[in-house]
């Protein structure tokens, strides 16, 4: 899927795929967090997915108002979580509404796992 705008000099149109890279991205960046997951590990072990395939842990959906974005995790053992899920919420909402100029209405995070850092 992709979302389409339209402005004076024609349309942009971005693939999904595009806005969950730049979530993932963002969201790598952050102190805290270890890694990207797929939406909720059925077995209960939670895989820390790895290159081309971090996206996977990004789900994309567009709404009337803007888009929404689901991220699913694993954080850090010993961090706060509720400072290390804001920290992360506050910039994939930045960059993505600054890199692609559309409306984030809300993104929410799903951790899925805590792991002891190395």
């Amino acid at each position: 899927m992709s979302i389409k705008i339209t402005n004076n000099y024609g349309d942009i149109s971005i693939k999904n795929d595009v806005i969950a890279t730049i979530a993932e991205v963002s969201a790598m960046e952050c102190y805290g967090l270890v890694g990207m997951t797929y939406k909720s590990a059925k077995n209960g072990i939670a895989k820390i997915l790895k290159g081309e395939h971090l996206s996977k842990g990004v789900e994309v959906t567009s709404e009337d108002q803007g888009i929404k974005i689901n991220l699913f995790v694993i954080v850090q053992f010993g961090t706060k979580l509720s400072v290390v899920a804001e920290n992360i919420i506050e910039k994939v909402k930045y960059n993505v509404e600054t890199q692609t100029g559309l409306n984030v209405v809300e993104v929410n995070l799903n951790i899925e796992g805590v792991k002891v850092q190395e």
